[in-house]
């Protein structure tokens, strides 16, 4: 059976923490910025833990990458 491949699109859009975490970028932070309050906009850049439903399902996409 062939190796099974990492799914790179995920791999672009998620990171994982030494120990074991899913981080993300979380929705809404790239655009229509004008309206959005300084405070909502700071809350937004930094990276957020993925839910542990998701958790997963991510890990078995990237799983073929390494980490």
């Amino acid at each position: 059976m062939p190796k099974m491949k990492t799914h790179k699109a995920t791999a672009k859009r998620v990171r994982v923490t030494a120990t074991g975490k899913i981080m993300h970028k979380p929705a809404g932070s790239a655009h229509m910025l004008m309206k959005k309050s300084a405070r909502r906009k700071r809350r937004l850049a930094i990276l957020a833990q993925l839910h542990p439903v998701d958790t997963q399902r991510i890990k078995q996409l990237i799983s073929a990458g390494g980490k």
